[in-house]
């Protein structure tokens, strides 16, 4: 059997470039820099502080693809650059000119979402076509600046994990632009709902009501015309939390008295959560999920045996990788660390 080359693909704020360690380095095939802004229909680093570090780890780390993540949740600017054909021209005209002016590999776009104004962004119902011509352009630029230099510049997207980013982009259309398609399978709950679950689950078990899960949305996406090599599924690096949670099945799919907001980073679960301080650690089998649950408090995570499972799912299911939610959340180190053996 060959060898397979899997993606390790790992989200980072720019503030975090200069505290990224060689070994963390070493075990990512792509870093995403987050994140750019689209300002007058260009693509804008002017406050990134930490540029001048890429030339340092692309020397040390040449096997490494590093790209600027643009957008981000209730970053803006998408539509209206989409919505002309001007506006896409100088779109892809200024992803031209970022990776002549650094030494980036490619850019990784992050509009959420195209169609969906929810994050309080310009939307528009003709963003799904408009989507695609702009990957379209600046898929043409890059093939065109890669032609110069001799080098094959990479086109990503951040995509939302649930049907309405299917229903909101042509991803069979869109796909032929792209090297490969991050589905953002974190956050799949919380923010909106009050009913408790988990946020980065493999798999949907008994009871959910979502029923939404990682392997879900990659079936999802596989319907919508995205070849399976294409497919990169994630994980989150920190936690969701809902409080005021009833005391049965250990606070799993009750409806607590708030909405599941962003809980402790990896980190801070290691140190003051994972079956300490009142907090039991229970594992889901049926979602291959691990879950903290202190009598009123229910916290949803990943840790190294849930991103074990996803590394298997990734290697069975032969997808194109896996990626994560950032990198400053795990000062352990131990969730990169197990990627990096699930993926071997």
């Amino acid at each position: 059997m060959t060898k397979r080359n899997y993606i390790v693909a790992g989200y980072a704020v720019d503030a975090k470039l200069p505290d990224m360690t060689r070994e963390d380095l070493m075990k990512l095939t792509h870093l995403n820099v987050a994140f750019g802004h689209v300002v007058d229909h260009r693509i804008s680093t002017d406050h990134l502080k930490n540029l001048g570090k890429l030339q340092e780890i692309k020397q040390e780390h040449p096997e490494l693809c590093i790209l600027l993540s643009v957008g981000g949740w209730s970053a803006g600017g998408f539509s209206e650059a989409a919505s002309t054909e001007a506006g896409r021209k100088s779109m892809a005209e200024s992803t031209v000119r970022i990776l002549t002016d650094y030494p980036f590999d490619g850019i990784d776009l992050d509009w959420e979402y195209p169609s969906y104004g929810e994050a309080g962004i310009a939307s528009s119902p003709d963003d799904k076509t408009n989507f695609t011509l702009l990957l379209k352009m600046i898929r043409e630029a890059l093939d065109h600046k890669g032609a110069q230099d001799g080098h094959h510049y990479l086109l990503t997207i951040a995509a939302g994990a649930d049907q309405y980013y299917v229903d909101g982009t042509e991803m069979d259309e869109v796909q032929k632009y792209l090297d490969f398609i991050q589905l953002m399978t974190y956050d799949m709950r919380g923010g909106f709902q009050v009913l408790t679950g988990h946020h980065t689950n493999l798999y949907t078990p008994t009871g959910d009501l979502f029923r939404i899960s990682t392997d879900a949305s990659v079936k999802m996406f596989m319907r919508a015309g995205v070849p399976k090599e294409k497919i990169v599924i994630g994980a989150a690096f920190y936690s969701r939390i809902w409080n005021q949670v009833p005391d049965r099945n250990h606070g799993l799919h009750q409806m607590a008295g708030t909405t599941g907001g962003y809980g402790p980073t990896f980190t801070t679960l290691v140190a003051d959560y994972i079956n300490k301080n009142g907090y039991a650690r229970y594992w889901d089998e049926e979602a291959c999920a691990p879950y903290l649950y202190n009598g009123s408090s229910l916290i949803s995570y990943d840790d190294e045996e849930s991103i074990g499972h996803k590394c298997e799912y990734v290697k069975n299911n032969s997808l194109a990788g896996i990626m994560f939610w950032e990198y400053s959340c795990d000062n352990t180190h131990q969730l990169l660390d197990a990627m990096n053996r699930g993926l071997k």
